[in-house]
């Protein structure tokens, strides 16, 4: 096993795991607080899942962020669920003070992928782009934060235009929203006991598991999400530029598989997936007609000789400040990223002018 490569800034400290390429622990340091939002699953440490060789590499070391080409199930039966990109080692390029600059060892339908990490200095936030050079096919990508709740939580995202769950159950007996459904408010999704489920209200459901696919509404320019969470009183969120990402995924697992390595005991845990890909379904569904892609939006990225393509995300963590319950939106302009609630107060925060845009 390879030896974690470790980050820190004034303002935080990541670990990179480069056997398979995700993030397992990361801390941001803000206001005199410390915040740590990912989830790591207990047994990345436990020698019989370890030894277990009908898990895939991703779940074996089941941690924090990965990015995931292509996302879920691959057209080869040989490609482990959530592709190479999170199931095999990335090689170091180059370290500078607070990023690294990774290549993944292997090809990705003939793509080479290159991941830069960076902990803001000034901000805390972690700046994540990954690069896709050539190949061929079309790619579905999606980054893979799964955010740790202590209890209960309030989810804030930009407008919309669909809301949607796959055409399957997704896990027989211990799902809670209605499968297939489309909505379009997120209040009001259809649930499996007929009454609908408020999507904005965490958990959602009582030993649960559930997924739901939020498709970007049209012209957007910023796509945002944000969870309110009450124990560790704190506001985490995400960032990504709709044009390349439209879609963000919302995966519920709170305790709710009881196989092994699972066991029943990830509880609390969200996937907040912003992604371009087909849902849950997986690539081979990306590459036809598909619910998502009849809302109008890509599901994959064209791969091509002499073709590149960047993708970019950010994830970041403030204290809560006193008195806020709600959040009206997140925006940046200029060097300046602004989360602004309800009443009009702000949290303003230094930000890498123009970073989802690509005009550095």
């Amino acid at each position: 096993m390879q030896d974690l490569l470790s980050i820190e800034t004034a303002c935080g400290a990541l670990q990179f795991d480069p056997a398979v390429g995700n993030i397992p622990r990361l801390r941001f340091h803000w206001a005199g607080h410390t915040i740590e939002p990912l989830y790591a699953a207990p047994w990345r440490d436990e020698p019989e899942a370890q030894a277990d060789a009908n898990l895939s590499p991703a779940e074996r070391r089941l941690a924090g962020d990965f990015f995931c080409a292509p996302f879920a199930a691959a057209v080869d039966p040989d490609v482990p669920a959530h592709g190479w990109t999170a199931n095999s080692p990335w090689r170091l390029e180059a370290r500078k003070p607070g990023g690294l600059r990774l290549a993944l060892a292997q090809d990705v339908h003939g793509a080479r992928i290159t991941k830069d990490l960076a902990l803001a200095e000034d901000a805390p936030l972690v700046y994540q782009e990954h690069q896709i050079e050539g190949g061929e096919s079309l790619l579905p990508v999606s980054h893979h934060p799964m955010l740790h709740l202590s209890g209960q939580g309030r989810f804030f995202t930009s407008k919309k235009r669909a809301i949607l769950t796959p055409g399957q159950v997704f896990q027989p007996g211990r799902s809670c929203l209605a499968y297939p459904t489309r909505a379009t408010e997120l209040e009001h999704i259809a649930g499996a006991s007929g009454k609908p489920v408020d999507l904005t209200r965490w958990p959602i459901g009582i030993r649960n598991e559930d997924f739901v696919t939020l498709v970007e509404a049209p012209g957007a320019t910023l796509g945002w999400s944000a969870v309110i969470r009450d124990d560790e009183n704190d506001i985490v969120f995400f960032l990504k530029d709709p044009s390349v990402l439209p879609i963000t995924m919302l995966w519920f697992s709170n305790g709710g598989r009881d196989h092994a390595p699972w066991n029943g005991r990830v509880l609390g845990v969200t996937g907040i997936e912003d992604a371009c890909c087909a849902g849950a379904t997986g690539e081979a569904a990306a590459l036809r007609e598909n619910p998502i892609a009849a809302e109008g939006v890509a599901t994959g990225l064209p791969l091509g000789e002499g073709r590149s393509h960047t993708v970019r995300h950010v994830m970041g963590a403030v204290p809560r400040p006193s008195g806020w319950t709600e959040i009206a939106g997140i925006s940046v302009a200029g060097d300046r990223l602004t989360i602004s609630d309800d009443a009009g107060r702000q949290v303003s925060l230094p930000w890498r002018r123009d970073f989802l845009k690509g005009h550095e």
